[in-house]
């Protein structure tokens, strides 16, 4: 199931291929991850590989690829799908989940980056057989996400923006005591000390931290667990409420495969939970993807202290060198990580794919979308079925 299409006196070429395909190359897929600008874990093979053992990807999930002199360049799955933008007819989306919190292709960094940018934008146009892309998710603020924009522009692509939020984000310093010393938000550090001692009170708290093997395996259980026994399992959407969710999750959080590993953090007092948190590592940046704790301590912030104390091994430890908080708009860790990344949903319509529809109407009627499923959030909440709590993600 290939369609390889070679651009004129360019070196990349573009190919179509199913998961199942693409899982053959696994050695050159693990390879990109390596040599990617600002990768991140949804598109890796360890990724892709749980959501499809947990029934949340399919075999056939088709991917763009570009490939050059032998080596995997660029990998993005996509789905075509139906919305208000694309007025009845389909549209492409990068492929997402309910734990798809970025949707960048992994493309590598090099000499040849232009080539491989032009080579997935022509590979965009033929996944999409030449209609209107939706791209939530995207961080175009981002080295690579500036460049793909500028790509696409420069091939007669139109883009228009839907919405945009900051992404809180922290890379790591010299050391926790020159964090701690130039943190914008001293007033917060404050409370999260406050709230450390009132944990305390109850016992002694401390970090513990599970990467592989039988203790990651049960910081993952123990994260299910208390993690249903809160709002969200009341609700239904505690991940251990779903079969597909919890297989995924211990999918997901088992060692980790090739370039990406797994990690679960647990703030515990005496031994019993009070937040965890669970991660995936790939090139230098933890992607902090679920975050939990014990509701009955939600006065002393369990969830927000446990964000600061990864916060003090990331500087102590160096596991990572830098934190993605993988949160949306409106997050708690606003007032912990000082930096932000641009996070924006596009529409993107290649060069004679408008039609009679304009860029402008597809924007504005995808910003209805949104304005519609934000008012039904509301009422919601105000009814009583969503609760938003301090710390939750």
């Amino acid at each position: 199931m290939t369609d390889p299409r070679r651009r004129p006196a360019a070196s990349s070429v573009f190919a179509l291929l199913t998961l199942a395909e693409l899982e053959r190359e696994g050695a050159a897929w693990d390879d990109l991850v390596g040599r990617a600008i600002d990768p991140h874990p949804h598109y890796t093979r360890h990724t892709l590989a749980a959501h499809r053992s947990a029934g949340l990807a399919a075999d056939d999930l088709r991917i763009v690829v570009v490939r050059s002199r032998g080596r995997l360049d660029a990998v993005l799955p996509f789905r075509l799908t139906y919305d208000l933008c694309g007025l009845g007819r389909p549209v492409a989306r990068p492929f997402e989940s309910p734990f798809v919190t970025a949707t960048l292709p992994l493309v590598a960094d090099g000499p040849d980056l232009s080539d491989t940018l032009a080579a997935l934008a022509a590979g965009l146009r033929a996944a999409s057989d030449g209609r209107p892309w939706r791209w939530p998710l995207l961080a175009t603020g981002s080295r690579l996400g500036r460049a793909l924009c500028a790509a696409l522009a420069s091939e007669d692509w139109a883009l228009g923006e839907v919405a945009a939020f900051e992404r809180p984000m922290l890379d790591r310093r010299a050391s926790h005591e020159a964090f701690l010393a130039d943190h914008p938000n001293r007033g917060r550090l404050k409370d999260l000390r406050r709230r450390q001692r009132r944990l305390s009170e109850g016992g002694r708290v401390t970090l513990e931290t599970a990467t592989a093997g039988e203790p990651l395996h049960a910081a993952v259980e123990a994260f299910l667990a208390l993690e249903k026994t809160g709002w969200k399992g009341t609700a239904g959407s505690a991940m251990a409420c779903r079969a597909q969710h919890a297989a995924f999750a211990q999918a997901l959080f088992a060692e980790g495969g090739g370039p990406v590993s797994a990690r679960a953090d647990i703030l515990a007092r005496d031994g019993h939970s009070l937040a965890i948190s669970l991660a995936l590592v790939a090139g230098g940046t933890a992607c902090l993807l679920k975050t939990t704790y014990d509701e009955d301590e939600r006065a002393g912030a369990p969830g927000l202290v446990l964000e600061a104390e990864i916060v003090r091994a990331l500087h102590e430890t160096a596991f990572a060198q830098r934190l993605d908080s993988a949160t949306l708009a409106g997050s708690a860790l606003e007032s912990l990580y000082p930096e932000r990344e641009s996070i924006a949903e596009i529409v993107a319509v290649p060069e004679g794919a408008g039609g009679l529809v304009s860029l402008d109407r597809r924007v504005r009627l995808a910003r209805f979308e949104h304005a519609a499923r934000a008012e039904a959030k509301r009422r919601l909440a105000d009814s009583g079925v969503v609760k938003r709590l301090m710390g939750r993600r």
